[in-house]
């Protein structure tokens, strides 16, 4: 397998338009590594140059260590896996499997042996014989993905390869390339619009917007600590919960408070004394605005307009004064829409950005 290694990459067309501005970072050795963000954002342009398939503007690309900008898309070592199947109607499973390796001139031995092993990786092997049109959709993204593996690149690139799937469909398929990177080792970079599957798939993620790159880490750590609006509002699901208003501390206890003369309570600890008296906009995730039990001592009321019940959980679509909130509730003793439920803010959850830049505010020291 190799490192992918961008140096301030961008991609400016005749027109002007600056697809992707300045990006930078390194997919490692053996790497699932996610590009995610809106459609439009530069994220498949990105994939693209990696591919070769897109000329590059300005900066370098490395793979394996070797600067591969004027390199041939046939000559860098890749495989990649689009979002349409592009197989062949007219070939078998197999056919399609070995039509590449039959161009490179391998072989007949050699290529029996890839498809064979390649078919065993991915059940296949039961569907050799058979054409595209006799294939469900699932069937026929474990084809395109068993086309790129009997390749054996040294990088896998994956393009929104789940998009035409149902959403059963695409939860195992998930599961499936989760599988094969773990059990082939081998660096892959895979573009989704998806956060779902972006956070359950990478082990790294690049969020983009608008070309630039916003951040760069391990899942959970975008989750739990977002270095903007942006990223805080596109991975989960709810969405955060973002509330504009000044921080103060009232009779001692902090809150942040909103227009209509409301004051939402937050918890002590969560507040740097330094942002007193400035206006932020407050991150709460869904789940973490706790239902109080009856009898509870509440730190602020709202009032519950919906209830969407989905199994383990449900969501709470809440209103706080003219300020619309989403929990996540356990499923069990919900209040009734039209009532008002009990709430508190979970201690160390909040999130507070500076309205003007849309940056997480640093903390004092």
């Amino acid at each position: 397998m190799a490192t992918v290694a961008l140096d301030r990459l961008r991609k400016v067309y005749p027109d002007g338009h600056v697809a992707v501005a300045g990006a930078s970072f390194e997919a490692a050795d053996g790497e699932l590594l996610v590009l995610v963000g809106p459609s439009g954002c530069g994220k498949s342009t990105l994939l693209r140059m990696i591919a070769g398939l897109e000329a590059i503007s300005d900066g370098a690309l490395r793979i394996d260590g070797r600067v591969v900008n004027d390199v041939a898309p046939k000559d860098r070592d890749i495989a990649m896996v689009f979002q349409s199947y592009a197989l062949y109607p007219h070939m078998t499973v197999a056919e399609n499997l070995a039509f590449g390796l039959t161009l490179r001139g391998c072989p007949k031995a050699e290529i029996e042996e890839r498809i064979r092993a390649a078919a065993e990786t991915l059940e296949l092997g039961a569907l050799l014989q058979r054409r595209p049109a006799a294939l469900s959709g699932g069937q026929r993204q474990r084809v395109a993905l068993g086309r790129a593996l009997v390749r054996q690149p040294k990088v896998f690139l994956l393009d929104e390869p789940l998009s035409n799937l149902d959403a059963k469909l695409r939860a195992s398929m998930r599961t499936e390339i989760a599988r094969l990177h773990r059990s082939l080792g081998a660096t892959m970079v895979y573009v989704t619009h998806d956060q779902v599957e972006a956070m359950t798939l990478g082990q790294r993620i690049v969020v983009m917007k608008d070309g630039e790159i916003q951040q760069i880490d391990t899942p959970m750590a975008l989750y739990r600590r977002p270095a903007n609006v942006f990223v805080a509002t596109f991975l989960g699901s709810p969405a955060m919960n973002l509330l504009r208003g000044r921080l103060v501390a009232e009779g001692g206890k902090p809150g942040l408070a909103l227009s209509e003369g409301l004051m939402l309570p937050l918890p002590g600890g969560d507040i740097d004394p330094s942002w007193l008296g400035r206006e932020v906009d407050l991150g709460l995730r869904p789940e973490h605005l706790l239902l109080c039990a009856p009898g509870e001592a509440a730190d602020f009321g709202a009032g519950l307009d919906m209830l969407e019940p989905v199994g383990s959980e449900a969501f709470a679509y809440l209103r706080f004064g003219q300020h619309p909130l989403v929990a996540r509730f356990a499923p069990d003793d919900l209040p009734a829409p039209g009532s008002i439920a009990g709430l508190r803010v979970a201690p160390g959850q909040s999130h507070f950005f500076d309205p003007a830049t849309g940056l997480r505010l640093p903390a004092a020291g």
